[in-house]
């Protein structure tokens, strides 16, 4: 696989998830203005609109943290990296790599399971399983692992082309 395919491959994922966190985030404040119309002014009686604005955020912000790894915008060690070393910084770089790929991976493992649990679960106002607001901890965790894995592979490769100039 070349370097090329990678980085098409996660831009256009990452374009992806970049709209679907924005359609979530609208989605979310229409619903949480419904919610407020709807308490002061209509009087329904809807009860779901907080329920479903914290089930939106969620998914919002867990899809989010695959867009800050592909832009590597996540909790770096800047302050640190600066006053290392070239190569010892790329090593701490890569090292960094693997034990955020290594977790991110276990999550979706242990997301996967914690939406199968979801299924017995029940949402308390919709009476909805809970396997969808449980499946964004895997689906955002296996985004991030992927858009992590590209920037390793984005980084090992500049770092291989600077150092045979």
């Amino acid at each position: 696989m070349s370097m090329r395919v990678i980085n098409r491959f996660a831009a256009r994922l990452n374009w992806f998830v970049e709209r679907a966190c924005a359609l979530l985030v609208g989605a979310m404040v229409v619903i949480i203005w419904f919610g407020v119309v709807e308490r002061y002014f209509l009087e329904l009686g809807v009860t779901w609109t907080e329920e479903l604005s914290r089930y939106v955020m969620i998914w919002a912000a867990l899809l989010a943290v695959s867009c800050g790894a592909y832009y590597r915008e996540h909790i770096g060690l800047e302050l640190v990296l600066q006053r290392l070393p070239q190569k010892a910084g790329r090593y701490l770089v890569f090292g960094l790599d693997i034990i955020s790929l290594m977790f991110f991976i276990f999550l979706t493992h242990y997301g996967i399971g914690m939406t199968q649990s979801g299924a017995s679960q029940y949402a308390t106002i919709f009476g909805m399983t809970m396997v969808v607001p449980f499946a964004a901890v895997p689906v955002s965790s296996a985004l991030t692992a992927i858009q992590i894995f590209a920037a390793m592979i984005r980084n090992l490769i500049g770092a291989a082309e600077q150092t045979s100039q």
